[in-house]
Order: structure tokens, then sequence, then C-alpha cells
């Protein structure tokens, strides 16, 4: 059996839950917050959150993740056939993650932890995230999912960098960060009421 360590505040845990339900895994949840501990660096070498441990084994990255569990149960196929759109699709996950949820993350320390960021640091990621949006907005097609007409693995990151992105953006800036972006608005509503996604975000409630 598959575990799945980390915490459920994780979106990246998170994110990585709703896989593992999406390909019909069993898998066990393990508490383990991001530490520089002996024991979660040796699953984890940044220390950061989620990793899996598969016989023994250890394997760090939702991204490297999503790969070995779409080799592992191909179906259902979260990546298209078509090669390039496959490539398109990856593309689209990049600049989400790197272009609006990691921009995002710089605010976090201030946002989540009560600590405090600097001036420079809020300036420049507003303007970042605006440059990110704009990006995916350019690429991103939501006719119905964010690849296309198919339900792939850049709608799991659509939901899962959008959604915290948008929550900080909200407390540092009183920012929507969706407002002019309806089309993106309209995938997360959607998204959200995937099976495995809604499973994940029900279960995190409770």
């Amino acid at each position: 059996m598959i575990k799945l360590y980390g915490l459920r505040m994780s979106n990246y845990y998170s994110l990585t839950k709703a896989l593992l339900i999406e390909k019909g895994l069993e898998f066990e949840e393990v508490k383990a917050p991001p530490t520089q501990k002996p024991d979660n660096v040796a699953r984890t070498p940044m220390g950061k959150m989620p990793s899996i441990e598969v016989d023994g084994q250890y394997m760090s990255e939702s991204l490297a993740i999503a790969q070995y569990l779409e080799t592992l149960v191909p179906s259902p196929s979260l990546w298209p056939a078509d090669p390039f759109q496959a490539g398109k699709v990856m593309e689209l996950i990049c600049h989400m993650k790197l272009n609006v949820e990691l921009v995002a993350r710089r605010c976090l320390p201030e946002a989540l932890f009560g600590m405090t960021v600097s001036d420079e640091t809020k300036d420049s990621t507003r303007t970042d995230l605006a440059r990110g949006m704009q990006a995916v907005e350019q690429i991103i097609v939501c006719d119905p999912f964010a690849a296309g007409d198919t339900f792939t693995l850049a709608d799991f990151y659509a939901f899962y960098c959008f959604g915290p992105a948008s929550g900080i953006a909200a407390k540092m800036f009183d920012q929507d960060l969706l407002e002019g972006h309806d089309k993106i608005k309209a995938l997360m509503a959607k998204v959200a009421e995937h099976p495995s996604i809604a499973r994940v975000e029900a279960e995190k409630a409770a």
C-alpha cells in the first residue's frame, strides 16, 4: 500500500491525495509536517510536503508523483494521447505552478503565519502575479476543462494552484485574483465538483 506523507493543509498534499483517489489506489495517510529532521529529509530532500512511500522507497514533488501514478495506473488517463497536446498540458501546469502559485507563496509567511514580509516583496509579488495570470489566460482553454475537451492533470493543478494563490491575494492585497478571468472562475467551480477533488475537500473540512 502506498503511504502518503504530509498534512492536509498543504495544497500539493491535497492534490496528490486526489490523484490517488482518482486512480483508485489504496493508500495510507501519515501525518508528517515539513521539517528538516533526518527522517523527513530521507523521504523528501527539501523537507517539503508531500512525499510517498512505495515498498520502502520514497518519492517527493507532486509532479513527479503524478507521473508515477499515471504510469502505474494508465486509466483513467490524465494526459492527452497526442504528444503535442500532452506537452501543452505540462506547459499549462508549469505556468500555474511557477508563475502564479509559487509567486503568491512569497507572501505566505505573512498571510498565513502572522510574520512580516517586506514591502519590496509585496510589490514584486503583486506585479508578478498579474504577469503570471496574464500568461495563464493566454494558454488556458476552459472548454470545458483547463486544457480542452478532456479532464487532465492540468485541472487538478488549476484547482490547487489558483485556490491558495487567490486566498493569499485576498489577504495581502484585498484583491480578487480571478477578477477578469471569468473562464477560470467557471473552471474552478466545475472542477470543485469532480468526485476525487470533492472528496478531498470534504475530508479536509471535516
